[in-house]
């Protein structure tokens, strides 16, 4: 799929101060992505809090999302849970009109083993009216979705279209990008590992830190799709004390701090998940100023 090469981001979802969603901090956020370079957007991924949100809330940050990018961006919506028949019974219900494709998350806490993760997936796919990109990170959900099951998935099911390969291994990466059908796109889900998986024959990412510094990071991950290498890593090498940094007390803190410097957003975020203390806050709001200044 031509829309989901390049730079996507995984949305936040701004909390006012009071912990409710700020819908007017969301619209700034998406036309700040639209206005600097991002390719598409990923609504209600991990990054957005998702497990903290209501369904309510959930369907106010989707309809805030759709109205603010006005058509001008792809957009990719996260359906994923560790229980099948709740993945496929959404699958069925929901109107996916304003979305060209779904990114669904290998099952969590359950640690399926291979078969179970392809059979998981082949009941998504068998109800799935969009594309569906599969999420493997193995950091977050206690098992690793093995190359050779992202292939047998790619092989048997042409709406598998792509994986958001966040293991953070590039050996992994690269015996991917080597097995795959042709036209399977193999997506860094890993920010620091994005330049060399593109490199080796990746299609882009879904990134974090791209959502702060959109322009550079954007600008890099299409240098490297051009094989433009010491231009592409020259971007990289700017932005990786940053990457460190936005992770270092977890995600989103570390990227709410950029959007508080920037001026779009509060930090705040929700329980169990805390803000990033003063030390960290200060490193980052000196990043970001520099940036800024470029």
């Amino acid at each position: 799929m031509q829309s989901l090469i390049g730079t996507g981001v995984a949305l936040v979802t701004p909390f006012k101060k009071d912990f409710s969603v700020d819908v007017e901090a969301l619209k700034a956020i998406v036309n700040f992505q639209v206005d600097n370079g991002i390719d598409y957007l990923v609504v209600l991924g991990t990054t957005a809090e998702t497990a903290t949100l209501t369904k309510d809330e959930k369907e106010l940050v989707i309809k805030t999302i759709v109205d603010a990018n006005k058509g001008r961006l792809p957009l990719v919506l996260g359906v994923g849970s560790n229980n099948t028949s709740e993945v496929v019974a959404e699958l069925k219900s929901r109107d996916f009109s304003d979305f060209v494709a779904i990114l669904s998350v290998s099952p969590y806490y359950n640690k399926p083993t291979q078969e179970g993760i392809f059979q998981h997936f082949k009941a998504i796919a068998e109800a799935s009216p969009l594309p569906i990109i599969l999420y493997n990170v193995p950091g977050r959900t206690a098992s690793n979705m093995l190359p050779s099951t992202i292939i047998r998935l790619a092989n048997d099911f042409k709406n598998i279209v792509a994986v958001k390969e966040a293991a953070g291994d590039i050996v992994q990466a690269m015996k991917l990008i080597q097995g795959k059908p042709k036209d399977f796109l193999v997506i860094s889900g890993d920010d620091m590992i994005t330049l060399p998986m593109v490199l080796a024959g990746g299609s882009g990412v879904i990134s974090v830190i791209a959502e702060g510094f959109p322009k550079q990071f954007s600008e890099m991950v299409h240098l490297g799709l051009n094989k433009r290498v010491e231009e592409a890593y020259q971007l990289h090498y700017l932005l990786a004390e940053a990457i460190d940094m936005i992770f270092e007390q977890g995600n989103p803190a570390g990227i709410k701090e950029v959007f508080k410097s920037l001026g779009l957003s509060e930090n705040t975020v929700r329980l169990p998940l805390v803000n990033t203390d003063e030390n960290l806050a200060k490193r980052l709001h000196e990043f970001t100023n520099k940036i800024s200044k470029m």
